[in-house]
């Protein structure tokens, strides 16, 4: 199932259940008096955070989501029932935009609720309108429609620690190594163009960000859809390949898109992982911590070929994502 981070659609609370007109009957008196119970509320719509961040992609075929009708009105004086509330789950970070009104709720906790729409009111039966001056009271009053609207879900957070760096740094493979992934592995540019997503032991979520590339902060290839994911993530590990002539040069290529972006993703967390460090002699290996010593809040290095260097790193990474509030 492809990853899906935004999606749009229609919501309907429920209609108002309508009032009815209705009599007493009693023993010895046909006719005593007004007894047409009121119609129960429509249902409400409701947003609730869950913790699955695939959900929207299951949601992504449903064109309208609708709430439960109230029931009319029954004899006795009876109200009818009220309809079923409708619950929209949605992943946690998730901003929710009514298009009609430009109402916004974002939902950051598990179980968070907020109702969308409100229910149609029911209508009168006709006890209701019963008086001295009418005391055989003929009117009823139908239930009221639930408000609709269209919606907007865009995933705001949808990692802890994103992967990035230029195309063909590693980022799929690493992932598929740390989390047992699945996500697809080629020698080209653009490999990644959705996120991929796995799990580090705890929970914590790894997204492989697709490679940016010079101009993406200029929309250049697909880079204002890379650079919103990364805006997306709590903090950065920025892949290094040791295939690259100047490791240094290609640390600031990547660095110079956040900065010209701006909103924040420049000072987020960052750790700079050094990959591919089979392909590298300790020399080499040495000149390119020292060439970005300074950068990131730490320097790591791992091989996807090697178990011991990504247990070691999926340790180091679970160690300082459970020390973060």
């Amino acid at each position: 199932m492809a990853f899906v981070d935004e999606i749009m659609f229609h919501a309907r609370a429920g209609k108002g259940g309508d009032g009815v007109v209705r009599w007493r009957h009693e023993k010895n008196k046909e006719f005593a008096g007004a007894g047409g119970g009121n119609g129960g509320a429509g249902g409400d719509v409701y947003a609730r955070a869950v913790r699955d961040i695939n959900i929207l992609a299951r949601h992504k075929a449903v064109k309208e989501f609708r709430a439960g009708d109230g029931r009319s009105g029954a004899n006795w004086s009876r109200q009818g029932g009220a309809g079923d509330d409708l619950f929209i789950d949605v992943p946690m970070g998730s901003v929710i935009r009514n298009l009609a009104t430009g109402r916004t709720v974002e939902l950051v906790e598990e179980g968070q609720i907020s109702k969308i729409l409100h229910g149609g009111r029911g209508g009168l039966g006709n006890e209701h309108f019963k008086a001295s001056t009418n005391i055989r009271p003929e009117q009823s009053t139908p239930g009221l429609p639930g408000e609709e609207a269209d919606f907007t879900v865009e995933l705001d957070l949808i990692a802890d620690i994103g992967l990035i760096g230029l195309p063909n740094a590693g980022k799929s493979s690493l992932l598929n190594a740390l989390t047992h992934a699945n996500a697809k592995v080629g020698s080209y540019a653009f490999t990644t163009l959705d996120p991929n997503l796995g799990a580090l032991p705890g929970g914590y979520i790894l997204a492989d960000i697709p490679g940016l590339i010079e101009g993406a902060s200029e929309g250049k290839g697909l880079g204002h859809k890379f650079l919103k994911h990364v805006k997306r993530t709590r903090m950065l590990l920025h892949l290094v390949s040791l295939e690259n002539e100047d490791p240094a040069k290609a640390y600031r290529e990547v660095r110079r898109e956040l900065e010209k972006h701006g909103e924040g993703l420049a000072e987020k967390e960052e750790m700079i992982l050094l990959t591919k460090t089979d392909l590298a002699d300790a020399a080499k290996r040495s000149a390119a911590r020292e060439a970005l010593k300074g950068h990131g809040t730490a320097i790591l290095e791992a091989s996807v070929l090697d178990d011991d260097s990504m247990k070691a790193l999926s340790d180091e990474l679970t160690r300082r994502l459970a020390r973060r509030p």
